[in-house]
């Protein structure tokens, strides 16, 4: 059944359709099918410019004055204070005695949890281990101030780690003339404050939201590699061997050819050690923490008995004078005293501090919304900027480098119970101890029990591998993306495969914008609903109409493939085309398939004047091939931009038609197509199935 028999002149439904349809409804009832309800629909067949002049069409003005008047009038003490110090929105409505038992419990063991991965990522930052617990301390107070999340765990983190570790390596020994080489931790406090001064930067542009430049398939795929290059970097240790440095660019490659030079020469006291510490390690998270997690949400802190039990038998078996086994060494009582960093050395790391920046904030903002999302409060983007900014700034007078938020210790402090940020000023107040008095004990600690611990704590990012199969499936673009991220970090360097992840991102942006969504649209019998013909079936198709539905942008980008498009899908060469009919002996052979191209912009998102100078051409191309042009459900602002570059701009004479829908459009595509001429107004009558 055909629209064309179910319209009268008028436009209205003619009367025969709902005994046919009633007939249809018996027929459905007698199969006990679900009969959906009829809505008919009939209203004036408006052009855009008609229903504009109905309606009042105004575009809304903004006033530049008039906002900052009213956000200066929102602005009070009260609301500076929040947005500062996040921590006054929770803490009146802390309960004590119900939240203070469980960060107390959540406090104390991820401060169990800082001490073995605080020393062990300092190692791997290339700077002394009582580093890693100043990490513990001092910018996590700052980030209980200024921070909006209330259960990340701040402080060390594997991959941020690595990436300082590179800085410190390439910097240590250097020196301005006449000043003496930089150690390492001057070289590390340095990049700490680059990289809080970036975040600043980036806090005071309202540049929050780049993070999410840095897709899940980018971050998945790097955050990998760079696990791979933790591994790496350990095995030296786990094997006890001593390796020359190698550089940043293929080190992973330079360094197993290291390896395997020196095989020989391995510490089989130290293999031995590495692997029991591997063993206990697995064993416990393997087999006995998820019977442990039944009966009690604290788990077993292997870490820190790993580490106790490998001082205790390293300090009264003496493993460093018998076996030759690498200790963490000297670590010293007491809190830092305040220091500026090098300032000399600063303009010399911008572009290494860089990716530790956005590294760092990405990955505590992403476990940030993980946390705040299953919690139902909010994150503040730029607020996080500010906290990690000045946690760096403050910490890195302090002899820290930069930090971000753990995963691990992260997941820990919520799965134990742990509800606010006191759980880490709980966790610092025992960390201050350790840095006091306790420092020392660890001294005999041997460094492959460190490297053992870092390495099975890698299983998480290392599994992400598995991820690949479910991005590929997704899209095959999303896969490439992480192969190519994961290869660049692995095989290259780490600061380059970020620069190569956020590159392919980019591309991808753009790759997809310029190949949206196009298709020919049909009529559903009976209805003003059109769908893609080459998705359905049973479809109506009007004769010398049709309906191309575009979904995208429209700019200087895109106009070239739009035109392609439309030419292709049509099955015309304009260019051809256009020379056969001014040749004198030109004669039409069949009549024209396309006489009216109603263009469904109802999903046209935006449009640039680039763009419509494109389509001007077009539309005047097609009218040399006798077919019009005819626009359908513009949205304001694309209307807008389409009025001010004069594509619509003259009602008598315009470029081309423009209707408030598809359905209106195609109504007067068939009465052009019935009468090749415009009568002055029709009624367009729809039924629809809701």
């Amino acid at each position: 059944m055909k629209l064309d028999s179910e319209c009268t002149e008028s436009g209205i439904v003619n009367p025969t359709f709902y005994q046919e349809l009633a007939d249809e409804q018996t027929n459905s009832q007698t199969r006990d099918a679900p009969v959906p309800p009829v809505v008919t629909v009939s209203h004036p067949l408006y052009q855009q410019h008609q229903l504009n002049e109905a309606y009042q069409y105004r575009k809304p003005k903004r006033s530049l004055q008039r906002e900052l008047t009213d956000r200066m009038r929102k602005v009070d003490a009260k609301t500076c204070c929040t947005s500062v110090f996040p921590l006054t929105t929770w803490l009146p409505e802390y309960s004590w005695s119900k939240d203070l038992v469980r960060d107390l419990i959540s406090g104390c063991t991820v401060a169990v949890m800082h001490i073995p991965q605080g020393i062990g990522y300092a190692l791997l930052a290339n700077v002394p281990p009582i580093v890693g617990i100043y990490m513990a301390f001092f910018p996590v107070l700052v980030y209980f101030l200024f921070g909006t999340s209330r259960h990340n765990s701040m402080g060390t983190f594997a991959v941020v780690s690595i990436m300082v570790g590179k800085t410190v390596l390439a910097y240590t020994g250097t020196s301005e003339p006449g000043e003496p080489p930089r150690t390492a931790l001057e070289v590390a406090t340095a990049v700490c404050f680059v990289v809080g001064v970036m975040q600043l930067i980036m806090c005071i542009c309202r540049l929050g939201v780049i993070s999410f430049l840095l897709s899940d398939t980018l971050v998945s795929g790097f955050t990998t590699g760079a696990a791979i290059h933790v591994v790496t970097s350990q095995i030296k240790d786990l094997l006890g061997l001593t390796l020359p440095s190698v550089g940043s660019m293929f080190e992973i490659i330079k360094t197993y050819i290291e390896i395997f030079k020196q095989i020989v020469n391995v510490n089989w006291a130290a293999i031995i050690i590495s692997a029991i510490t591997i063993i206990v390690l697995v064993v416990n998270n393997e087999i006995l923490k998820p019977k442990v997690a039944k009966r009690s949400v604290i788990p077993i802190p292997i870490e820190l008995i790993a580490v106790i039990a490998g001082t205790l038998l390293s300090r009264y078996l003496h493993f460093e004078e018998k076996y030759t086994i690498k200790t963490i060494g000297t670590i010293p009582t007491g809190l830092p005293a305040p220091t500026l960093p090098d300032f000399s050395l600063m303009p010399s790391i911008l572009i290494d501090s860089f990716p530790v920046a956005m590294v760092g904030y990405t990955v505590s903002v992403s476990m940030a919304l993980i946390f705040a999302k299953k919690e139902n409060y909010e994150i503040g983007f730029n607020q996080e900027l500010f906290a990690m900014g000045t946690g760096n700034v403050f910490s890195s007078f302090f002899s820290c480098f930069p930090f971000a938020a753990s995963l691990s210790r992260s997941s820990i402090q919520y799965s134990v119970g742990g509800r606010t940020q006191i759980a880490s000023v709980i966790s610092c107040g025992l960390l201050a101890i350790v840095l006091l008095w306790v420092g020392p004990f660890f001294e005999p600690l041997p460094r492959c029990v460190l490297s053992g611990i870092i390495v099975v704590s890698l299983k998480g990012l290392l599994m992400q591998v598995t991820q690949l199969k479910s991005f590929w499936r997704q899209s095959w673009i999303d896969g490439m993306v992480w192969i190519l991220t994961f290869l660049s970090v692995v095989l290259l360097a780490i600061d380059i495969g970020l620069l190569v992840g956020i590159v392919l991102s980019v591309c991808c942006i753009f790759f997809r914008a310029l190949k949206p969504y196009t298709c020919l649209l049909g009529n559903v019998s009976n209805t003003d609903i059109y769908l893609d013909v080459n998705r359905y079936d049973g479809l109506i198709q009007h004769t010398g109409v049709k309906i191309f539905h575009y979904c995208g942008a429209l700019n200087f980008a895109s106009r070239a493939a739009f035109k392609t498009t439309i030419c292709e899908t049509l099955g015309i060469n304009l260019t051809e085309e256009i020379k056969r009919r001014k040749d004198p002996d030109w004669k039409p052979s069949i009549e024209q398939s396309c006489r009216v191209l109603v263009l469904d912009f109802t999903s046209l998102s935006s449009i640039d004047p680039s763009a419509i100078g494109t389509f001007k051409a077009m539309v005047r191309e097609f009218e040399v091939l006798d077919i019009q042009t005819v626009l359908a459900g513009c949205q304001p602002p694309v209307f807008e931009v389409m009025q001010r570059c004069g594509l619509i701009g003259d009602i008598e004479k315009p470029y081309c038609r423009m209707f408030t829908s598809v359905h209106d459009a195609v109504q007067f595509a068939r009465e052009y197509v019935g009468t090749g001429s415009i009568s002055g107004s029709v009624v367009s009558g729809a039924t629809g199935i809701v």
